[in-house]
C-alpha cells in the first residue's frame, strides 16, 4: 500500500505543479491574479486537506493504519482527476521561465527529501509531506517568490538590450497607443493606413506588457523600418509609463477611458492619470529634443466622456463623430455591405471611405487611425483603399458567418463601455434572432455586481435570448435582465461554454439569428 500512495503522491504532485504554473503564467505571473484564481478554487482544496489529514494519522491512530492508507489513496487519486491536463482557451507555453519555475519546485521538493533522510522521527517526516500536500497550491507561488530576483535581472537584460537597439536605429519613430479598449484595433487601423507610404513594424497580436514590447523590438525590429506602433496596456498604476521609460514614444494615441481592471487600480482616478502617462512620455521627449511643430503629436478620441472631461493637453489632436473634434466623420451610413463615411481634417480636406467593418466603435477606431496617419504624411485621398483593406481584429467583435447564423465574436475581453459598444452593434442587425452568450465582466473590484447587472438591463433591451455561462456573474446579469422585464424563459445558466454553444445552435434552429459572444475568461477565472 505505501508503495501505492508514494506513486500516486509523486503523480498527484507532478500535475499539480503543471496546473498551478499554467494558472501562474495566465495571471502574467503576478501575484494578486494568482491569489485571485486561488480564492475562487477553494472547492478543490477539500482533497488536498483530506491527504494532509490521512497521512497524519497513518502515525497518530494506532489501529487505522489500513483505513488511513485507503482513504490516503482515494484522495490522491481525486487529485490527480483533477489535475489531469484538459483542452484549455489559452495553451500553457513552457517558456524557460516556466522551466526555471520547474526546477524551483524541484530544488523544494529535494530539500524536504533530504531533510526526511536526515530526520529519525517518522512521524516529523509524514508532517512534512502532508503539510506539502495539503498547502500544495501555494508551492507554485513560493517557487515563484523565489524565482523573482532572478526574473527581474533577466528581464532587466532584455530591456536593456532593446533600449541599445532603439537607440541605435536612428530616425526610427515610435507611435505609442493605449487606452481601455479599441488600443488594439487602432494599432492594426493604423499599421495598415501608415504602410501605405512607410515601413512600419506593430507590436503582434496582444503583445501589450513590458517584456512583450522587449520581445518584439528584439526579435523582430529591422533597420529598414521607419515607424514602430507600439501598444501598451496596463492593469496597475504607472504602468504605462514602465513601457515609455523603455521606448519614449515620439506620437501618442489614447483610444479611450473606462471603468477597466478596477480591481487592480481601484479608482478611475489611478485610470486615467496612468493612460495620460503615454502623452506624458510624449512630452518629456518633446522638451529633450526642442519643440517642433508637428514632430510630436498627441491624438485622443475627442467622443470619450471621460477623456473631454478630463482634458488636459490642449495641443492634443480629437478624433471622433462628434461635432468640435479635428478630425471628424460625418454621413455615416451602414448596409450589409458594410460602412460608408466622410471623415474632415483640421485643414478643411475631406474624403469618403468604405470598409466592411460595421458599428459605431469601428468608425471611432478608423477615424484615429487616419488622423494619425494623415498628420504623419499620408494624404487622405491615399488612405482610401487602405480603409476599404482593413479587416476585423479577431475576437474583438469579428463578424463571422456560419450558413444562416452570424457570429459576433466580441469573446477577447469585455468592460462596461464594450459590452454596451457590442450590444449596440448586435441591435444593428433587423429582423433577425438575437442571441447574447456571456460569462459577464471581470476585474471591476467592487463595482463588479453592479457593472454585470447593468449589463444584463442593457441586454434585455436588445436580445430576444440570452445565455449566461458558469457561476460567477450569472447572478447579477439574470437579475439585471430580469428587473428590465425580460422573460425568464428565454434566459439560460450554462456551466461550460461548450454547453452554450451548443444551446445557441439549437435555438430558434433554422431561423436567421445573429450571436454575440461576449467575452470569453480564460481558464484562471471559474
Amino acid at each position: 500500500m505505501i508503495y501505492a500512495i508514494i506513486i500516486l503522491y509523486v503523480t498527484a504532485a507532478i500535475l499539480g505543479l503543471r496546473y498551478y504554473a499554467h494558472m501562474l503564467q495566465l495571471s502574467s505571473y503576478q501575484f494578486q491574479g494568482y491569489f485571485r484564481f486561488l480564492r475562487s478554487q477553494q472547492t478543490k482544496y477539500g482533497p488536498h486537506i483530506g491527504v494532509m489529514v490521512t497521512l497524519a494519522m497513518l502515525r497518530l491512530v494506532p489501529g487505522l493504519e489500513i483505513l488511513a492508507g485507503i482513504l490516503t489513496i482515494v484522495f490522491l487519486l481525486g487529485i490527480v482527476a483533477m489535475y489531469i491536463p484538459k483542452k484549455a482557451k489559452k495553451k500553457f507555453v513552457v517558456t524557460k521561465r516556466i522551466q526555471r519555475l520547474f526546477i524551483t519546485d524541484a530544488v523544494i521538493v529535494l530539500i524536504l527529501a533530504v531533510i526526511s533522510l536526515l530526520i529519525t522521527n517518522k512521524l516529523a517526516v509524514y508532517f512534512i509531506w502532508a503539510v506539502y500536500m495539503g498547502f500544495f497550491p501555494l508551492m507554485t507561488a513560493l517557487a515563484n517568490l523565489i524565482n523573482k530576483p532572478i526574473e527581474n535581472r533577466i528581464n532587466q537584460y532584455f530591456i536593456d538590450d532593446a533600449k541599445r537597439m532603439l537607440k541605435e536605429h536612428t530616425g526610427l519613430r515610435i507611435v505609442g497607443i493605449t487606452g481601455s479598449y479599441g488600443k488594439t484595433s487602432v494599432k492594426y487601423y493604423l499599421t495598415t493606413l501608415l504602410s501605405e507610404g512607410f515601413s512600419v513594424l506593430m507590436t503582434p497580436e496582444s503583445y501589450n506588457t513590458p517584456m512583450g514590447i522587449v520581445r518584439t523590438i528584439r526579435e523582430h525590429l529591422k533597420p529598414t523600418h521607419e515607424i514602430f506602433v507600439c501598444e501598451m496596456g496596463a492593469r496597475h498604476l504607472h504602468d504605462i509609463k514602465e513601457i515609455t521609460d523603455i521606448v519614449h514614444p515620439d506620437d501618442g494615441i489614447v483610444t479611450s477611458i473606462g471603468y477597466q481592471h478596477l480591481e487592480t487600480f481601484h479608482s478611475l482616478d489611478n485610470i486615467i492619470s496612468t493612460k495620460y502617462e503615454l502623452l506624458d512620455a510624449v512630452d518629456e521627449k518633446e522638451k529633450e529634443q526642442g519643440k517642433e511643430a508637428g514632430k510630436h503629436l498627441k491624438f485622443v478620441n475627442g467622443d470619450n466622456e471621460i477623456i473631454r472631461s478630463h482634458m488636459k493637453y490642449n495641443d492634443a489632436i480629437t478624433y471622433g463623430t462628434s461635432e468640435g473634434n479635428d478630425y471628424r466623420a460625418t454621413d455615416i451610413r451602414v448596409t450589409s455591405a458594410g460602412t460608408t463615411f466622410t471623415v474632415t481634417a483640421p485643414s478643411g480636406d475631406s474624403a469618403e471611405y468604405t470598409t466592411k467593418l460595421v458599428g459605431q466603435h469601428n468608425v471611432e477606431n478608423i477615424v484615429g487611425a487616419i488622423a494619425a496617419a494623415n498628420s504623419l504624411g499620408i494624404p487622405m485621398n491615399k488612405l482610401k483603399i487602405a480603409v476599404r483593406r482593413l479587416q476585423p481584429v479577431p475576437h474583438r467583435l469579428e463578424l463571422v458567418k456560419r450558413g444562416t447564423v452570424s457570429i459576433l465574436d466580441d469573446a477577447y475581453n469585455s468592460n462596461p463601455n464594450g459590452a454596451k459598444v457590442a450590444l449596440e452593434t448586435l441591435s444593428l442587425f433587423e429582423d433577425k434572432v438575437k442571441i447574447l452568450v456571456t460569462p459577464g465582466m471581470v476585474e471591476l473590484g467592487e463595482k463588479e455586481d453592479e457593472y454585470n447587472a447593468e449589463f444584463g438591463r442593457q441586454a434585455a433591451a436588445v436580445c430576444d435570448y440570452i445565455i449566461l455561462v458558469g457561476e460567477k456573474n450569472s447572478a447579477s446579469i439574470k437579475r439585471g435582465v430580469l428587473e428590465a422585464g425580460f422573460d425568464p424563459e428565454r434566459v439560460f445558466v450554462k456551466s461550460t461554454l461548450n454547453e452554450a454553444t451548443a444551446l445557441m445552435y439549437e435555438i430558434d434552429a433554422g431561423r436567421e439569428k445573429v450571436i454575440l459572444l461576449e467575452n470569453d475568461l480564460p481558464d484562471n477565472y471559474k
